[in-house]
């Protein structure tokens, strides 16, 4: 007697044309994803094709659109990942509608609709408002470091960029005369400069240079005027002030050249737990229910000056969702604690409480636990009282369940830890993307539990069965 198997004939997979919407369960993220896309404004990504219907085919942007965000869903952020997924992965599949495109269509068409990328995180605001997602009583911020696709190891200082331009630029005409020589002048077949590899590094590297140079003449400028107040103080009272004079910046002791990346000259050295990384300071706000309501990139490392701007910023991503209420209450560290950010906050900001220390490590007050505040009592002083308190420390210590599950669901769980494309513009397109996928995949979880939400019937009713 034979062993008893399956019969598996590889030679024939189906008897008649299958479907491939029938191999995923009608719960599944792709459907929803697609059903998602439906209820979305895409006017911003059909303005750069011709109406006419002339010239060569493009892929339908609700496809490459829908294709990107359940891209980012799962984790896939390269263009060649996307487009192996797109032929092995059923899932990607049936969002391409089984028409896989290449990885450069993909690629063009993240960097062509950068600007038009960056609605669907309002779109996803908007998708979580009707589901009732974006309280907005309590709101926590935070910032955290994503790597640029750049080196720590190209970065320059002003003095070797300032070399390396000028052996390029020499180079350059050398290879051209050379050129010339062999072929002629304007033989007509040389292929455009932005499809050279040798102009898009000269351009990178002035596009350096050029940043370094801007910083030099700033820092310069305000040497000068800090002379200038120096001497009117000095001819005012008539007497010399006490102390050196201060020198120019180059002139500094221990003075260390600043640098700047040459792949990617927007980003800067950033400092995480497990060392430095070439890239950006990403700024997100959630509520209570880990829906984004803002997200934000900078270059700079602190985050002490993003305050003001993040609640600005959730101010406006609001508004363009049509969600008329304003965050109540603003949760922060340490990282935002300044006497300028807490003298500027005023009556239409959120009731701030922001830790000025370490609330875990020293739970006591600098200002004691008992007793008034003496009168000349500082801002960060008053503030550190608030955080504090019985009420004030139960209040703040939503913080960490708010903002930081965000980052680990994003960096931990999804795998994306750096951006695809270099420039801060890319960079905060991108991020808008990736927490506009992480918006829709709090909705998606919320969809799986209520049936009653519109307008994803076939997945709630498929949770539901």
């Amino acid at each position: 007697m034979g062993y008893n198997f399956v019969a598996e004939d590889q030679d024939q997979f189906f008897l008649l044309p299958p479907s491939l919407m029938e191999w995923l369960p009608e719960d599944d993220l792709a459907f929803f994803v697609m059903d998602a896309v439906e209820e979305m404004d895409l006017s911003g990504f059909y303005a750069g094709y011709r109406a006419d219907g002339w010239g060569g085919a493009a892929r339908h942007p609700k496809t490459m659109v829908a294709l990107l965000l359940y891209a980012y869903c799962t984790g896939v952020v390269s263009s060649r990942k996307i487009e192996r997924a797109c032929y092995v992965d059923v899932a990607f599949r049936v969002v391409c509608a089984n028409l896989p495109p290449d990885h450069t269509t993909i690629a063009r068409f993240r960097a062509r609709h950068e600007q038009a990328l960056k609605s669907l995180f309002t779109a996803s605001l908007r998708l979580c408002a009707r589901a009732g997602m974006t309280s907005v009583g309590l709101v926590a911020l935070d910032g955290t470091k994503m790597a640029a696709p750049a080196s720590l190891a190209r970065n320059r200082s002003k003095d070797s960029l300032d070399r390396a331009v000028e052996e390029l630029f020499a180079a350059a005409e050398a290879a051209d005369a050379a050129e010339d020589a062999q072929h002629g002048v304007d033989r007509g077949d040389e292929p455009p400069a932005v499809l050279r590899g040798r102009a898009d590094r000269r351009r990178r590297f002035k596009a350096a240079k050029q940043k370094l140079d801007a910083e030099l003449e700033a820092q310069l400028k305000a040497h000068e005027d800090h002379l200038a107040a120096r001497a009117a103080a000095e001819a005012e009272r008539g007497s010399k002030l006490r102390g050196r004079k201060p020198k120019a910046p180059q002139e500094r002791a221990r003075h260390k050249p600043k640098k700047v990346n040459t792949t990617d000259p927007e980003s800067g050295v950033m400092s995480t737990a497990n060392g430095f990384v070439q890239g950006y300071n990403a700024q997100a706000a959630a509520n209570e229910e880990q829906v984004v309501l803002s997200a934000e990139v900078t270059d700079e490392h602190n985050d002490c000056t993003q305050l003001h701007p993040m609640i600005t910023a959730t101010h406006a991503s609001l508004g363009a969702a049509g969600i008329a209420e304003r965050p109540e209450k603003l949760l922060a560290d340490a990282g935002y604690a300044s006497e300028e950010n807490f003298a500027a906050l005023g009556e239409q900001d959120p009731d701030c409480y922001i830790a000025t220390r370490n609330m875990k490590k020293n739970p006591a007050p600098r200002t004691g636990r008992r007793g008034p505040l003496k009168k000349d009592a500082t801002l960060l002083e008053r503030m550190d009282r608030k955080v504090s308190t019985k009420n004030g420390n139960a209040i703040y210590r939503h913080r960490q369940r708010i903002i930081e599950p965000v980052f680990g669901q994003i960096k931990g769980a999804r795998g994306i830890r750096r951006f695809s494309r270099r420039g801060k513009a890319a960079a905060d397109a991108e991020w808008k993307l990736i927490c506009g996928t992480h918006n829709l995949l709090k909705l998606y979880r919320r969809v799986l539990t209520d049936p009653t939400l519109a307008p994803y019937s076939r997945i709630g009713a498929a949770a539901a069965a």
